[in-house]
């Protein structure tokens, strides 16, 4: 077998694994278009504290939503719900309502929020999953009734992971105790 029929080529992509031993693994398009399919049930996975490199379905979602460009765009659709819900009430609209009162409330730190995103820095994949959650999920604080969860508390938990300073690549259970549905 020549080193051709082996070596992937300049366009392959390649997602790390963790485990005995550490291994480098071509991305599949599969893999990827899967990822994107199930984006929400992996987002929720990601946010909930699943390493990404626990499957290949989790590490192609993660590498997908902590590039530079998604990340700008969830920064965008966050600042979009901030200018709705400062309009105010407005003509009915096949839209799930915003929980105005939470999101103007929590506005210093949807405006972190943004800014964290859009840093073109490196970023966990599970604080872009929990923004992405928290703006997705239709039983979020974001939408319709007030909830009992907190929408500033839950904002800080994406900050937080979002910080530049946290590993990469932590623990499993670094923050699996939180739900973000």
């Amino acid at each position: 077998m020549n080193s051709a029929d082996t070596t992937p080529g300049p366009a392959a992509r390649h997602t790390l694994a963790l485990g005995d031993p550490l291994v480098l693994r071509p991305c599949r398009l599969a893999d990827r278009l899967l990822a994107r399919a199930f984006g929400a049930s992996l987002d929720q996975q990601l946010a909930a504290g699943c390493s990404p490199e626990s499957t290949r379905l989790l590490a192609a979602r993660a590498r997908h939503i902590v590039s530079l460009a998604h990340r700008t765009s969830l920064a965008r659709s966050w600042n979009h719900v901030l200018r709705v819900a400062s309009r105010g009430p407005s003509v009915r609209t096949p839209a799930a309502p915003l929980n105005v009162r939470a999101i103007l409330a929590a506005e210093p730190a949807i405006r972190e929020l943004r800014e964290r995103l859009a840093a073109p820095l490196p970023v966990t994949a599970q604080g872009v999953a929990a923004a992405t959650v928290l703006l997705t999920n239709a039983t979020s604080p974001v939408y319709g009734r007030p909830s009992p969860d907190d929408l500033a508390v839950l904002l800080d938990a994406a900050i937080t992971e979002l910080d530049p300073t946290q590993p990469l690549m932590g623990s499993v259970s670094r923050g699996a105790g939180r739900s973000l549905d």
